[in-house]
């Protein structure tokens, strides 16, 4: 949440910080920098395309099996650096480059990559004085070295994939000694300014190195009353790609905008910088609460991806030879003859640090997403129980209030399973405990929660209450764990409890006192139904440079604006570890973050923030989401119904249709807002609410069958339509629905007052199934679907097999034993195919000791058959098949159960009108191996 009252401080003194913000629900732009006001952008992008100073000096070149290693020097200043090549199992390219020999060492980010990635071996295909060319192995695949200038291009045959360097933008500012404090050293360059700059008008040129006292901002920076010193200079780094034959670009999050990206020429580039940043705005490229520098990119013939491993303050360029052209323009291109290949540009710069970039040649979308995994990990595999319905608001007041909610789910007869408590809920905003009057009895509340066998979640944020009383703040100042300020003390700042420190997590040894934490005999008043939230965690610092830590606070040997946007990460980190280690590392952990980088989907979900109850904001989570998706982060949703504002009705019943069809699912609200539990709209309201949360419980064994193949494989659970249908050009901008596997569309209603929408169902020679009418519907083309307020338009793949258990219960807990319905949607060749996964839903043993279910469910030839995935794996369910409807079905003579070597007749009724074949009560066990025979 972000900083909206002063009443919630409790501090007149925090009257001045608060001033800060703007009290109407609109973010001041003022508070954050744009690339003109932050120094090393402006001084980066003031370099434009153009011959590069830099040289590779191939009699330096050493080739082992795995690597490639070659010095690089700017001819302006003689600057050395050195690059790395590593040919990557998997069809990845590695590209670091970093100063030969630095006054000291620079960051490079740790803890987000799983490991050191497995190399293969490279070898020289030609040299000479130009350069050499390198294969990398399958497809005739080549890595060309250019030595003057230097450059980088991957071809494939006779087309080049990516380019680095095309554009001349390598630029590397190196570290160096303050020329009004010290001598030169011996070997230092002679230039104090950009390297690169000699790009920049010639009357800029600066041969003496005086530059550095004519320009602001290389060894200090001012924003508004914020000053942050720069005791190692000018550090920033940039490097240009080009990707021919692409015109759509993809990912880069966390921004409030389309799916596709756009071009950035003529505004900002897309700023990467975590920032809590009060009701956001829409279709710009302002950095928001999370970044993962990963961008996707994606054409007819291949996907790849570049992953820009910094977690220093970055800035994404954008730019397209087809921008702004109109479709009529590019038919004339197309009948004229233009030979113009389009071309996408991407330029990124980063504050400090060094060039790591990876390189994922894919080429289908698949690859792309299992070669990300590869790196930095996949979504953890969440419990079952966290993909149900959560309720949350700031705040419920007190444990009755908790008891009284809880109770009208019940009443209303709506399931749910997590309630969830923001910061009034501890003592003084210290956390890890609760208010002494309001929550005097955490554990009796917490069974009372456990015997309906639903759960809660707790928000437990990173700053911490200066206040020598509190048992927290105590144990880190004497374990010396807070971040320091540039002059070696403790780092504070104000936030929800007044004055704060900020715990050091990029520590280890912090992070695992800080999992410690949570153990029940720590925590007090903890259970094991009790989950955690770290809000606030990019870090939220309300007196801060745009709301967040000085850039030249001290981690260790290491500033913050080396760490800035992995702070958030490490919080999550620890929570989750502690979590599981409370429970022995027996349970699986759930934690939900709102700041976040590379590999953050180890550690549990994502939300979109602060957002509004505007129609806009509905909208726009979806693109939000879907982009996380494409970056490794499948476990995503925004506030139902906004966090800011009141909804309308109809708003309301809107958000909650497409919320119960996003990943993760939760309604929150603004203390200021009126309450809105579910059923306090009207009995009408209630039932559309109520039957919507009820398709999401349903759906349940779906949604848990593809977070167990995004744990597994990487593939983003909700995902743009262009992932399964990758050659489908008219896919390609749609996020306006999406596809929840590959066998679910959802168009969602987000227009006020629509009477009807218009959803794209891909696939030639597929059909598609409207799940609530079973009506048949053929692929590529344009649906125009009538909407009431009831109305959530989602259709099933022909030729898919989707489980669901449509008993529902008043949580995901107490289904554990129901039975199940299998919707077979047939294609038109007569087949589908499915799966069925199952599990305990909350603990390890699936990986640790292999008790799980895996089946594989098909439809051919007349036949439904359960075969198993996984011989070696051990679980028993009491779950059964209770009936099976098969969609563009024929009327059959009689149907057989094939089970145990006996057959038995199993009673049916077709509809004629629908072409619709119910089997009741068939009675097979999940687990077992059976055929259903249509004769």
């Amino acid at each position: 949440m972000a900083v909206i009252s002063i009443e919630r401080m409790g501090l007149l003194s925090v009257v001045c910080v608060c001033l800060l913000f703007s009290s109407a629900f609109a973010v001041d732009r003022g508070n954050f920098k744009t690339c003109d006001q932050s120094a090393f952008c402006k001084r980066q992008r003031a370099l434009k395309p153009g011959q590069s100073p830099y040289r590779a000096l191939l009699d330096t070149l050493e080739l082992s099996d795995s690597r490639l290693t070659l010095q690089l020097i700017n001819d302006n200043n003689k600057v050395h650096l050195l690059l790395e090549l590593y040919r990557l199992q998997g069809n990845m390219t590695r590209v670091k480059i970093n100063e030969l020999k630095p006054l000291k060492p620079r960051f490079e980010v740790p803890d987000v990559l799983i490991a050191e990635p497995p190399t293969e071996p490279l070898s020289f295909l030609s040299k000479d004085e130009n350069g050499v060319v390198l294969s990398l192995g399958a497809e005739s695949q080549r890595l060309i070295v250019s030595a003057r200038p230097f450059r980088l291009d991957i071809m494939e045959g006779p087309e080049v994939l990516l380019s680095l360097n095309s554009r001349g933008l390598l630029a590397f500012e190196h570290l160096r000694l303050r020329k009004d404090t010290q001598a030169q050293p011996d070997g230092a360059e002679v230039k104090e300014s950009a390297d690169g700059d000699q790009q920049q008008e010639e009357g800029e040129k600066d041969e003496d190195g005086e530059r550095d006292k004519e320009e602001d901002g290389l060894w200090e920076e001012t924003f508004k009353s914020h000053t942050d010193t720069k005791p190692n200079g000018p550090t920033s780094i940039s490097l240009d790609f080009s990707l021919p034959g692409v015109e759509h670009v993809y990912g880069i999050p966390e921004h409030a905008d389309n799916l596709k990206l756009k071009t950035t020429d003529g505004g900002d580039p897309y700023r990467l910088y975590n920032l809590d940043v009060f009701q956001y705005e829409l279709y710009n490229p302002m950095a928001l609460y999370g970044s993962v520098p990963v961008m996707l990119a994606h054409n007819t013939q291949r996907t790849m991806g570049i992953f820009w491993l910094n977690a220093a303050e970055t800035w994404v360029d954008i730019s397209s030879n087809t921008a702004g052209k109109t479709v009529f323009g590019k038919m004339l291109d197309f009948v004229q003859g233009s030979s113009e290949t389009p071309q996408t540009d991407i330029r990124w710069f980063s504050e400090s640090g060094i060039i790591d970039v990876f390189i994922m040649l894919g080429p289908k979308p698949s690859d792309v997403f299992l070669q990300y995994a590869s790196l930095t990990g996949t979504q953890s595999f969440p419990p079952l129980a966290s993909l149900g319905y959560h309720q949350c608001r700031w705040n419920y007041n007190d444990q009755e209030d908790v008891k009284s909610v809880d109770q009208g789910f019940d009443q209303y007869d709506i399931p749910y399973d997590f309630i969830w408590l923001d910061i009034e809920h501890a003592d003084g905003k210290r956390y890890f405990t609760w208010d002494p009057h309001k929550f005097s009895q955490p554990k009796e509340m917490l069974q009372g929660l456990m015997d309906k066998r639903r759960k809660m979640v707790a928000i437990v944020d990173p700053h911490i209450k200066v206040d020598s009383g509190y048992k927290i703040h105590d144990e880190i100042t004497s374990k010396d764990f807070y971040t320091k300020n540039k002059d070696g003390g403790n780092y504070e700042g104000w936030c929800w409890p007044g004055n704060s420190g900020y715990p050091d997590f990029t520590n280890p040894e912090m992070r695992a006192w800080w999992a410690s934490m949570f153990s029940y005999d720590q925590y007090e008043g903890s259970m094991e139904n009790l989950f955690t939230w770290n809000d606030m965690n990019e870090p939220s610092v309300f007196n801060g440079p745009e709301v967040t830590m000085h850039k030249d606070a001290l981690h260790g040997n290491w500033e913050h604006r080396d760490i800035h946007n992995i702070y958030g990460l490490y919080v999550q980190r620890a929570t989750a570890e502690g979590q599981v280690q409370r429970s022995g590392g027996v349970e699986r952990p759930f934690v939900l973050t709102r700041a976040f980088f590379a590999g953050s989907q180890r550690y549990g979900a994502v939300w979109t923030g602060d957002n509004a109850a505007e129609w806009d904001h509905l909208k726009i989570s979806i693109p939000m989401c879907l982009s996380l998706g494409l970056v490794g982060i499948s476990f995503c949703g925004a506030d139902v119904g906004g966090f800011f504002k009141n909804p309308s009705t109809e708003l309301l019943v809107r958000w909650y249709q497409t919320g119960a069809y996003q990943p993760f699912f939760r309604a929150h609200a603004h203390l200021d807002t009126t309450r809105r539990e579910p059923w306090l709209f009207g009995p009408e309201n209630t039932a559309l609410v109520r039957e919507v949360i009820r398709q999401r419980y349903a759906l349940l064994p779906y949604w848990y069958q593809l977070f167990y193949h995004a744990h597994k494989t990487g593939m983003p659970v909700m995902r743009p339509l262009w992932v399964d249908y990758p050659k489908d050009t008219a896919t390609f901008t749609i996020d306006d629905e999406y596809l929840i596997g590959r066998d679910l569309l959802v168009h969602p209603v987000t227009e006020e007052g629509s009477r009807g929408v218009t959803a794209y169902l891909p696939g030639a020679e597929e059909v598609w199934y409207d799940v609530h009418t079973f009506q048949k519907h053929n692929g590529v083309q344009n649906l125009y679907i009538p909407v009431t307020l009831s109305s959530i338009p989602v259709f099933q793949r022909g030729g898919s097999i989707i489980p669901r258990k449509d008993r529902v219960r008043r949580s995901s807990a107490c289904m554990e034993n129901d039975p199940y319905t299998l919707y077979v949607a047939l294609s038109p060749k007569k087949f589908a195919e499915g799966e069925l996964y199952i599990d305990d839903g909350h603990s390890f043993n699936y990986e640790t000791k292999t008790e799980l279910i895996h089946r594989r469910l098909t439809f051919a030839k007349n036949a439904l058959t359960s075969s198993n995935l996984c011989p070696d794996c051990k679980f028993l369910t009491s779950s059964w098949i209770e009936k099976v409807l098969i969609l563009g079905a024929s009327k059959p003579r009689k149907v057989l159960l094939k089970m145990d070597g006996k057959e038995t007749p199993v009673d049916f009724e077709f509809d004629a009108s629908m072409s619709v074949l119910t089997l009741r009560k068939p009675g097979m066990n999940a687990g077992n191996d059976w055929t259903l025979l249509l004769q």
